[in-house]
């Protein structure tokens, strides 16, 4: 089994607010394995960019694909060394296990139809887990996942990596310290283009996003949807209490939507919008968001995800731009490690959040308490919300777009 980090070693200054965000409070960096992420893996380039970047994790260990060749090949790459390379997670998860030197958690990049069932073996094994989205295939799935973590105690973390940029969590807190009053409308959209022509024969990926089999009754609501929704949420705080939706095909014809419009009825009454198209020419990653309040709104474009714009009734507008100081709030300044003019992107919200749970893992394993608001991080409920966001657009779509609450 794992063994334990020892409180009596840990500094009493690691988990304080002037914490670096990226420096390992165990004096050591964790050990992490992967499923999924070898070299067709381009969500794996970016999640093992985070996890070095993030200065947390050494990767010891990894299932980088079911073909035991380009596992072997992909260990290679990764500098695993070929002992720890598997060919299969079930075997990965009894190993590593065992072994007294064994991974700390683990990170499941892989498609949609398999992350509950690899996330639910590592978690049986007594391994923290850190799980692309969506969690589960069905809402049914999702909440035996949330029960298992909740048995367990274990970390199940949730990879919603814009949520993790410095400007995301400057809006959150400025919606929570009331910066633009009561919330009265919020709009959302995640607008792409690549699925506006007919899909060259190859393209695996492309071919299991439209077959309801692997990734359910959406694809893109799925996709990106989830994204979306969860940004809505992580930044203004309010849910989706009912919605209604309609599913298009506005690309070359598929058989799954590839557009979705989403009505909302947010906590309190306050109405939505939600729109996700990988059908828009000239579109390429367009997550947008825009609160608007009683006193004034907020607008984010993680195309320029720097920049905050804050507009105050009655005053001139603001850009609130990532860096020290001017207007950056202590919360968001953690999640900001180069100086104004020094750009951060994705990258960097990949390793804040590989940081953020590395804390929260961390911490737990020696016996410490965090400061409340010291990380932020997507869990196993916030998780199934997503799925049920999911389910409810597509209850709503079948039924002809009518209101459905969210189950």
């Amino acid at each position: 089994m794992m063994t334990e980090c020892d409180p009596s070693n840990l500094p009493a200054t690691d988990f304080t607010m002037q914490q670096g965000l990226r420096r390992p409070p165990l004096g050591r960096r964790m050990r992490l394995g992967f499923v999924g992420g070898g070299r067709s893996g381009q969500v794996g380039s970016w999640h093992a960019s985070g996890v070095r970047l993030s200065g947390h994790w050494d990767i010891v260990a990894g299932a980088l694909s079911t073909d035991p060749k380009v596992a072997a090949l992909s260990a290679i790459d990764w500098s695993i060394d070929g002992g720890r390379s598997y060919a299969d997670y079930r075997a990965m998860a009894a190993a590593e296990a065992a072994r007294p030197d064994g991974i700390e958690a683990v990170a499941i990049c892989t498609p949609n139809w398999t992350h509950a069932a690899i996330a639910t073996e590592f978690l049986q094994s007594g391994i923290d887990v850190i799980l692309d989205k969506p969690m589960a295939m069905s809402v049914a799935e999702a909440d035996q996942l949330v029960a298992l973590q909740e048995k367990s105690g274990l970390t199940l973390a949730l990879t919603y990596s814009f949520a993790h940029h410095a400007m995301v969590r400057q809006a959150a807190v400025m919606v929570e310290q009331g910066a633009i009053g009561r919330i009265r409308q919020a709009h959302v959209e995640f607008v792409q283009d690549w699925a506006t022509a007919p899909f060259a024969s190859d393209n695996r990926a492309a071919a299991w996003r439209q077959d309801s089999r692997k990734v359910g009754r959406t694809s893109a609501v799925g996709d990106i949807g989830t994204h979306a929704y969860h940004l809505l949420k992580t930044i203004s705080g309010l849910d989706a209490e009912e919605l209604r939706a309609e599913f298009h095909v506005c690309g070359a014809p598929k058989p799954m939507e590839d557009t979705a419009f989403v009505g909302l009825r947010l906590t309190g009454g306050v109405p939505g919008f939600l729109w996700v198209t990988q059908a828009a020419p000239g579109n390429a990653a367009g997550l947008r968001l825009r609160l608007f309040g009683e006193k004034g709104g907020l607008e984010w474009d993680q195309e320029y995800p720097e920049q905050l714009r804050y507009s105050l009734v009655g005053s001139p507008e603001q850009i609130i731009h990532r860096g020290k100081g001017n207007g950056m709030l202590p919360a968001a300044e953690r999640l900001v490690h180069l100086p104004r003019g020094h750009g951060e992107a994705l990258t960097d919200a990949w390793a804040n959040l590989y940081a953020e749970v590395g804390f929260t893992i961390a911490a737990r394993r020696a016996g410490v308490a965090l400061p409340d608001g010291f990380v932020r991080y997507t869990g196993a409920e916030a998780g199934a919300a997503g799925v049920r966001f999911i389910e409810a657009c597509a209850n709503s779509n079948e039924a002809g777009g009518i209101w459905v609450p969210l189950l």
